[in-house]
């Protein structure tokens, strides 16, 4: 072999070594990234689904805590009379700010019951953002279904104090007419015994107790019924 053609020979393998040594490190490298970005939100990831998909809901310490403040509150109503201004609204500061003093006006039986469970220990989150609880009815629908403790009416579940039960549910619309809070469930009745934020069976805008409640107790729900509850979780 000539020199000239050795060189040539020797410099062809150098090309060939480089070559491969670059493929080597782009595949060591993206077998890196893989991991590094596979490795933690996989695991938080089957985590979190493992714990939601358990459904596990409060300890009856926590049920019993929701009842009595929710029980607390009864007689409440809005000032000034005849607005929707609460202080339930205003404790997560939600609503509009017209009321002259310090509560805030924006219909509350929602608020009412997030109020109750937040006080009580249910861990939420209140925003206005698809699976977490604000100020819609239709909130505490998506929150149960996100986090597997939505019952509807007919699937045979037992409504347990510190429930929310939802009225007058478009689920397709994300549209609900009303919530109220279990405080105990008579076998065989239609609805169960609530405690309703904004409810106007005994006045306008207040806090009141309805046993049997099939039907929302609030103004310009149309009587809607009972669609299903809402069991807080763990």
């Amino acid at each position: 072999m000539t020199p000239r053609r050795e060189i040539r020979r020797q410099r062809r393998r150098r090309r060939r070594l480089v070559a491969g040594a670059s493929v080597l490190v782009v595949v060591l490298a993206a077998t890196l990234v893989v991991a590094q970005r596979g490795s933690t939100p996989v695991a938080l990831a089957t985590s979190q689904v493992s714990a939601d998909l358990t459904g596990a809901t409060a300890s009856p310490a926590t049920r019993a805590r929701i009842v009595s403040l929710a029980q607390s509150q009864v007689g409440y109503s809005t000032a000034p009379a005849n607005t929707y201004c609460n202080k339930f609204s205003a404790y997560w500061f939600a609503g509009a700010t017209d009321c002259a003093n310090t509560n805030r006006d924006e219909q509350w039986c929602a608020d009412f019951a997030a109020w109750a469970w937040r006080l009580a220990g249910v861990p939420l989150v209140y925003q206005f953002i698809n699976g977490d609880l604000n100020s819609s009815s239709a909130s505490f629908y998506e929150w149960g279904v996100r986090h597997h403790t939505w019952h509807p009416v007919g699937s045979g579940y037992v409504p347990q104090p510190g429930d929310v039960a939802v009225y007058g549910l478009d689920a397709g619309a994300l549209v609900a007419q009303h919530v109220a809070i279990v405080t105990s469930y008579t076998p065989g009745a239609k609805g169960p015994n609530a405690i309703n934020g904004d409810g106007d069976h005994t006045g306008f805008s207040r806090v009141e107790f309805q046993a049997n409640e099939y039907n929302a107790d609030a103004a310009g729900s149309g009587g809607a019924v009972l669609s299903g509850y809402v069991a807080p979780n763990a």
